[in-house]
Protein backbone atom coordinates (compact mmCIF):
# COMPACT_ATOMS: atom_id res chain seq x y z
CA UNK A 1 0.00 0.00 0.00
CA UNK A 2 1.44 3.31 -0.65
CA UNK A 3 0.67 6.20 1.39
CA UNK A 4 2.09 9.42 3.04
CA UNK A 5 3.61 8.63 7.06
CA UNK A 6 1.16 10.74 8.97
CA UNK A 7 0.64 9.76 12.47
CA UNK A 8 -2.96 9.10 11.71
CA UNK A 9 -1.84 7.29 8.54
CA UNK A 10 0.19 4.73 10.64
CA UNK A 11 -2.29 3.55 13.04
CA UNK A 12 -4.41 3.12 9.99
CA UNK A 13 -1.71 1.03 8.75
CA UNK A 14 -0.97 -1.14 11.58
CA UNK A 15 -4.21 -2.13 11.76
CA UNK A 16 -4.30 -2.88 8.20
CA UNK A 17 -1.22 -5.28 8.66
CA UNK A 18 -3.07 -7.03 11.43
CA UNK A 19 -6.08 -7.53 9.91
CA UNK A 20 -3.90 -9.60 6.61
CA UNK A 21 -1.91 -11.61 9.11
CA UNK A 22 -5.60 -12.64 11.09
CA UNK A 23 -6.50 -13.57 7.46
CA UNK A 24 -3.31 -15.61 6.97
CA UNK A 25 -3.99 -17.37 10.41
CA UNK A 26 -0.56 -15.71 11.82
CA UNK A 27 -1.91 -14.12 15.37
CA UNK A 28 0.94 -14.82 17.18
CA UNK A 29 2.72 -12.50 14.58
CA UNK A 30 0.60 -9.54 15.11
CA UNK A 31 1.91 -7.89 18.14
CA UNK A 32 5.64 -7.78 16.76
CA UNK A 33 4.89 -7.03 12.81
CA UNK A 34 2.62 -3.98 14.29
CA UNK A 35 5.29 -2.93 16.74
CA UNK A 36 7.92 -3.09 13.44
CA UNK A 37 5.69 -1.02 10.99
CA UNK A 38 4.93 1.24 13.53
CA UNK A 39 8.71 2.00 13.96
CA UNK A 40 9.99 2.04 10.26
CA UNK A 41 6.82 4.49 9.55
CA UNK A 42 7.67 6.32 12.25
CA UNK A 43 11.10 6.61 10.80
CA UNK A 44 10.03 8.03 7.35
CA UNK A 45 7.67 10.41 8.78
CA UNK A 46 10.09 11.78 11.02
CA UNK A 47 13.31 11.67 8.68
CA UNK A 48 12.27 10.95 4.95
CA UNK A 49 12.79 13.83 2.37
CA UNK A 50 11.54 15.37 0.02
CA UNK A 51 8.10 14.56 1.79
CA UNK A 52 7.04 11.24 3.23
CA UNK A 53 5.80 9.46 0.58
CA UNK A 54 6.37 5.56 1.30
CA UNK A 55 4.92 2.31 0.50
CA UNK A 56 4.54 -0.90 3.17
CA UNK A 57 4.32 -4.11 1.44
CA UNK A 58 4.40 -7.43 3.46
CA UNK A 59 5.13 -10.96 1.71
CA UNK A 60 4.59 -13.85 3.42
CA UNK A 61 6.52 -17.30 1.81
CA UNK A 62 6.49 -20.23 3.35
CA UNK A 63 8.08 -19.97 7.28
CA UNK A 64 8.86 -16.29 6.45
CA UNK A 65 7.00 -12.87 7.41
CA UNK A 66 8.78 -10.00 5.65
CA UNK A 67 7.61 -6.46 6.56
CA UNK A 68 9.54 -3.73 4.17
CA UNK A 69 8.93 0.24 3.88
CA UNK A 70 9.72 1.55 0.77
CA UNK A 71 10.18 5.69 0.79
CA UNK A 72 12.20 8.40 -1.52
CA UNK A 73 15.27 9.11 0.80
CA UNK A 74 18.46 7.42 -0.65
CA UNK A 75 19.79 8.16 3.30
CA UNK A 76 20.36 4.86 5.02
CA UNK A 77 19.16 4.97 8.64
CA UNK A 78 21.35 4.43 11.38
CA UNK A 79 21.11 2.50 15.33
CA UNK A 80 21.30 5.29 17.63
CA UNK A 81 23.06 4.37 21.07
CA UNK A 82 19.65 5.63 23.03
CA UNK A 83 19.60 5.32 26.80
CA UNK A 84 16.15 3.58 28.34
CA UNK A 85 14.54 6.73 29.17
CA UNK A 86 14.87 8.37 25.89
CA UNK A 87 12.22 9.17 23.88
CA UNK A 88 13.68 8.77 20.40
CA UNK A 89 16.45 7.12 18.46
CA UNK A 90 15.29 3.34 19.80
CA UNK A 91 12.93 2.32 16.78
CA UNK A 92 15.70 0.77 14.85
CA UNK A 93 16.70 -1.44 18.27
CA UNK A 94 13.05 -2.28 18.90
CA UNK A 95 12.62 -3.26 15.36
CA UNK A 96 15.76 -5.56 15.60
CA UNK A 97 14.64 -7.06 19.30
CA UNK A 98 11.50 -7.98 18.04
CA UNK A 99 12.61 -9.38 14.53
CA UNK A 100 14.81 -12.46 13.22
CA UNK A 101 16.29 -9.96 11.09
CA UNK A 102 16.20 -6.33 9.39
CA UNK A 103 18.16 -4.74 7.56
CA UNK A 104 17.93 -1.55 4.80
CA UNK A 105 19.28 -0.73 1.42
CA UNK A 106 19.03 1.67 -1.54
CA UNK A 107 16.15 1.36 -3.87
CA UNK A 108 17.23 2.01 -7.61
CA UNK A 109 18.70 5.37 -8.33
CA UNK A 110 16.89 7.26 -5.26
CA UNK A 111 15.08 5.79 -2.28
CA UNK A 112 15.93 3.20 -0.06
CA UNK A 113 14.34 -0.34 1.61
CA UNK A 114 13.90 -0.75 5.29
CA UNK A 115 12.56 -4.41 5.84
CA UNK A 116 12.50 -6.69 8.57
CA UNK A 117 11.68 -10.70 9.13
CA UNK A 118 9.60 -12.92 11.26
CA UNK A 119 9.39 -16.49 11.50
CA UNK A 120 5.94 -17.55 10.00
CA UNK A 121 4.20 -20.58 12.56
CA UNK A 122 2.83 -22.59 10.17
CA UNK A 123 -1.14 -21.59 10.15
CA UNK A 124 -3.21 -23.88 12.28
CA UNK A 125 -6.41 -25.57 9.90
CA UNK A 126 -9.28 -24.30 9.33
CA UNK A 127 -11.82 -26.33 11.36
CA UNK A 128 -14.11 -28.45 9.55
CA UNK A 129 -17.28 -26.80 8.85
CA UNK A 130 -19.73 -27.96 11.61
CA UNK A 131 -23.76 -28.49 9.63
CA UNK A 132 -26.25 -29.63 11.41
CA UNK A 133 -28.20 -33.19 10.76
CA UNK A 134 -30.79 -33.60 8.66
CA UNK A 135 -34.09 -34.12 10.67
CA UNK A 136 -37.27 -35.64 9.24
CA UNK A 137 -40.13 -35.75 11.80
CA UNK A 138 -42.42 -38.83 11.08
CA UNK A 139 -45.67 -39.84 12.85
CA UNK A 140 -45.80 -42.45 15.22
CA UNK A 141 -48.11 -45.17 15.97
CA UNK A 142 -48.13 -44.50 19.57
CA UNK A 143 -50.58 -41.87 20.73
CA UNK A 144 -48.52 -38.77 21.54
CA UNK A 145 -45.67 -39.36 20.51
CA UNK A 146 -43.31 -38.14 17.25
CA UNK A 147 -40.54 -39.88 16.06
CA UNK A 148 -37.78 -37.24 14.55
CA UNK A 149 -35.12 -39.26 12.28
CA UNK A 150 -31.91 -38.16 12.45
CA UNK A 151 -29.35 -38.53 9.65
CA UNK A 152 -25.93 -36.82 9.52
CA UNK A 153 -24.75 -35.96 6.06
CA UNK A 154 -22.10 -38.40 5.78
CA UNK A 155 -24.67 -41.13 6.50
CA UNK A 156 -26.71 -40.05 3.89
CA UNK A 157 -23.98 -39.67 1.72
CA UNK A 158 -23.25 -43.23 2.61
CA UNK A 159 -26.37 -45.11 2.80
CA UNK A 160 -27.22 -45.41 6.06
CA UNK A 161 -30.09 -46.50 7.82
CA UNK A 162 -31.24 -43.19 10.15
CA UNK A 163 -31.65 -43.17 13.91
CA UNK A 164 -34.36 -43.22 15.26
CA UNK A 165 -35.54 -41.38 18.35
CA UNK A 166 -39.20 -40.93 20.28
CA UNK A 167 -40.11 -37.67 21.65
CA UNK A 168 -43.14 -36.73 23.73
CA UNK A 169 -44.90 -33.92 21.56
Amino acid sequence: MELQALPSRIGQVRRIVSAQLRYWRLDPLIDRAALGVTELLTNVHLHARPGKLCTVEIELRLDRLTVSVHDLDPRLPEVQDATSSATCGRGLSMVAAVSESWGARPNGESGKVVWFTLAAPSPAPAPAPVRPPFATVVESPVRGFVEVEHVTEAHALQGHAPARSAVAG
